[in-house]
């Protein structure tokens, strides 16, 4: 390959990840392997089943479909654009294909052979691991637009219950057995069950006579293999021990034995003399051993926020966590799996923190304390959407008492609401502004009061009634009696039937900012204040986004929905004639909720106002396809909601 093409490929691939993580003469021999295809539109790339070919694909220019044909039907999994890379499920796990990959259009992609690639993945930890994100994800493509598929979301989700992802800074002090229970093949599952028993470990090793590993057995493989099949303790081992088994030497590096466990899907992994399953086994690394290895993985994090009673250590672990997000917002992770994670950490810390309140004022209260009540997280905290410490918005919800009782109680429950809010401030989140929080007597109230509440900014939607909307819509139980909240939600929807006025109020409230490109396809920038010449991501492309989403849940009747991308999502389904817009309106607001997070990491605010001039051209790009979404939608509102002949 010439000189001037290699350079092109190489300039090209360096602003896509992984390639980013390579040091210039490294992606210079990347570049001199890449081979140039060309595929014509319709044409396959690669079809389901095939057998993984010796090289993994990034897109150049065109656009590539991949699609699973499954029960005589195909459906659309990715649409891969300018430097997605896909092909590397197949490559890194050597297994076949599992999906179709059609150009849609006349197509050029730079093959990338797997030769050289392992070589880097050995000795690269931030490209392997990058890697081991995806294997973990289930993910088909390595995205180049900070957005993640949503069959990669719901596995990702699914798989991080095991593994999670950890902050990885090369090799870790690892603790693994060296005392590994092994059992000869021959010997019956009674007599290895038995000896598991005994030892009180989880698995045991099938090893021949010279200790060489052939096979392993899990607690796991006896209740679904032996006990649910019905099968005879006096079975042999080898019946149902998983092999062959995949092993490594102990002195791997710490990148290298995470990969082989999330590309196999292993929670066990054999270390043996040589690292090859010809030699004496020498240890074994449970997924365990690496969740308790690492100080930053959600398991870790969750499991010392729930072993604790100081506030103080609560904040030490919360500051951990932003680590964790910058972690993950380095490498790109789904961002539905992010907000669950971080909002997880946060929902434990308000729990513990109730916790600890109530064993502290309940005996000083012996009846408040038996009133049912629900602490209620609210705004973008209620959606599930709050990546940085900024305001706090949350409520009590308590069952109604017998007259005379009302001043205990609330007396109580602000108590409770004062200990939580000074506990979140010490963990470094800011004090609403507005005041919109649980220690507030007007937002911790009964039940009646509540719907009250709801019902008067329903029946007159007035400015300030639109502003509580928007905030109070979106409320989420996080502790307590979920039923009040229950209650709360389906006196909202009682209300707002038959009552198409108010939700033609919100519609004409959220179309207050339009799509925030001005002429010639500028930035819509402040011109005063502190913020001058910068962009407010949250008012001008996330609030719109958010408030249509919630306005056409409610017009839809959906209980129980609240995250934006997730309500999105639920809307594609329920307007298929909009199901495009729907999931790229989704998509958008993920990609707006990575920047601004990026940003408030970056600038150590709450990521609101960016500068356009000193995103990159691919940031501002992509910022700027997320406004496409808000125009369309805020067209089809406008006449949905017959904006045009709508005076308040």
């Amino acid at each position: 390959m010439s000189n001037v093409i290699v350079n092109r490929v190489k300039e090209f691939l360096k602003r896509f990840p992984p390639f980013t993580f390579l040091n210039d003469a490294t992606l210079g021999l990347v570049a001199k392997e890449v081979e140039v295809k060309y595929f014509a539109k319709d044409e396959f790339l690669f079809r389901q089943g095939d057998a993984a070919q010796n090289f993994f694909f990034v897109l150049k220019e065109g656009i590539v479909q991949l699609a699973e044909y499954r029960e005589g039907r195909e459906k659309v999994v990715e649409v891969c654009d300018e430097g997605d890379v896909f092909g590397v499920l197949a490559l890194l796990g050597k297994r076949p294909y599992i999906l179709n990959a059609q150009a849609k259009e006349d197509s050029l992609v730079y093959a990338v052979p797997v030769g050289i690639f392992e070589k880097i993945l050995e000795e690269n930890s931030r490209v392997s691991l990058y890697f081991a994100a995806g294997f973990a994800s289930g993910q088909v493509v390595v995205r180049s637009d900070l957005s993640q598929s949503q069959k990669a979301r719901s596995e990702f989700k699914e798989l991080s219950k095991d593994n999670g992802l950890m902050i990885f800074s090369g090799q870790s002090d690892l603790n693994f057995s060296t005392d590994v229970l092994c059992c000869l093949a021959g010997k019956s599952i009674g007599e290895a069950a038995k000896a598991m028993s005994e030892k009180g470990v989880g698995s045991v090793i099938i090893v021949d006579e010279s200790k060489y590993p052939l096979g392993i057995i899990t607690d796991k493989d006896i209740r679904n293999k032996v006990v649910a099949q019905g099968l005879s303790y006096d079975t042999l081992v080898e019946k149902i021990m998983t092999n062959p088994v995949i092993t490594k030497s102990k002195d791997a590096g710490f990148s290298d034995l995470y990969l082989t466990m999330i590309k196999n899907r292993l929670h066990h992994l054999i270390f043996t003399e040589d690292g090859s399953s010809q030699s004496p086994v020498t240890g074994i690394l449970s997924d365990h051993d690496i969740l308790l290895s690492q100080g930053n993985s959600p398991a870790v994090l969750i499991n010392a926020l729930m072993n604790t009673w100081d506030i103080h250590e609560m904040a030490k672990v919360r500051n951990r966590a932003e680590l964790l997000l910058k972690y993950y917002l380095e490498n790109e992770v789904a961002m539905d799996f992010v907000a669950n994670i971080i909002s997880e950490i946060n929902d434990i810390i308000i729990q513990r923190a109730i916790q600890i309140a109530k064993s502290k004022h309940d005996p000083d209260f012996p009846k408040a304390s038996k009133v049912k009540f629900c602490f209620l997280s609210l705004g973008s905290e209620g959606r599930e959407e709050q990546l940085l410490r900024t305001d706090l918005d949350n409520a009590i919800v308590y069952e109604d008492v017998a007259p005379g009782q009302e001043e205990e109680v609330q007396k109580y429950m602000l108590l409770i609401a004062e200990e939580v809010i000074e506990t979140l401030l010490i963990c470094g989140f800011q004090p609403c502004p507005a005041d919109m929080m649980a220690n507030n007597p007007k937002w911790c109230q009964p039940l009646s009061k509540w719907k009250h509440y709801f019902s008067d900014w329903i029946i007159s939607p007035n400015q300030k009634a639109l502003l509580h909307a928007t905030i109070f819509f979106d409320f989420r139980p996080v502790f307590g009696h979920k039923t009040l909240a229950d209650a709360m939600t389906d006196h909202i929807y009682q209300e707002i039937t038959g009552k198409t006025i108010f939700l033609n109020f919100l519609a004409k409230n959220a179309l207050l900012n339009p799509a925030p490109l001005g002429f010639f396809r500028n930035f819509i920038v402040e011109r005063t204040g502190e913020h001058r010449d910068k962009f407010d991501i949250k008012l001008r492309a996330m609030m719109p986004l958010a408030d249509i989403a919630r306005i056409l849940v409610l017009s839809h009747k959906i209980v129980g929905i609240n995250n934006t991308f997730k309500r999105f999502e639920k809307l594609a389904e329920l307007e298929p004639n909009h199901q495009e817009l729907m999931l790229e309106a989704g998509k958008a607001y993920e990609i707006l909720m990575r920047m601004r997070a990026i940003e408030g990491m970056r600038s150590d605010s709450g990521g609101r106002y960016l500068q356009p001039e000193v995103l990159g051209k691919l940031q501002r790009q992509l910022l700027k396809n997320t406004f496409a979404p808000i125009d369309e939608l805020q067209k089809i509102m406008r006449v949905r909601f017959q904006l045009d002949y709508f005076t308040n």
